[in-house]
């Protein structure tokens, strides 16, 4: 079985991913000076904790990323790293998600085939993100295709050729 068959090495890469686009959105606010916040949060009305007291592992790390304004960054790392579930198998095998700046996600496609299809996809694609991340996330998909494709060779061909202006002028 090869790793793109195995759910479990896929899941572990979808992990991997996430944590690195965590890792880059809190590099990111470091640059741009947005520090973790200061003030204390305000609580609910419940019952008081002690600090002493543990709490839910869910909840410390909601509070964590509240407190630090990470929610969005890691609710995007969480999209990145669940891509082939949001956007189905098929096109997951093809495309890969890359950055998130600015209301504009950033996807990678292995042919200029599959650029075209998510290219004809973006409508869907933005509103199926913004199911996941919140409406107004996302506002646009950018698509990348392959950027060095190896050029045809063949018997024809001449080195240094500059194509059918060679021929005719």
């Amino acid at each position: 079985m090869s790793d793109e068959d195995n759910p479990t090495a896929r899941t572990a890469r979808g992990v991997a991913m996430a944590r690195e686009k965590l890792a880059q959105a809190k590099a990111d606010a470091a640059k741009r000076g947005q520090l973790p916040r200061r003030e204390p949060r305000r609580r609910g009305a419940g019952p008081r904790r002690e600090a002493g007291d543990p709490q839910l592992f869910g909840r410390a790390i909601a509070d964590l990323l509240a407190d630090r304004g990470w929610e969005r960054s890691a609710a995007v790392g969480g999209v990145f790293g669940r891509w082939p579930e949001i956007v189905g198998p098929d096109l997951a095998a093809h495309t890969k998600p890359d950055s998130f700046e600015d209301g504009e996600v950033l996807i990678l496609a292995d042919s200029t085939a599959w650029a075209t299809q998510v290219r004809l996809l973006a409508r869907t694609l933005v509103r199926r993100l913004n199911e996941e991340l919140g409406e107004g996330t996302v506002t646009k998909v950018k698509v990348r295709g392959p950027q060095n494709a190896p050029r045809p060779s063949g018997g024809l061909r001449v080195t240094g050729s500059r194509g059918p202006g060679d021929t005719y002028g």
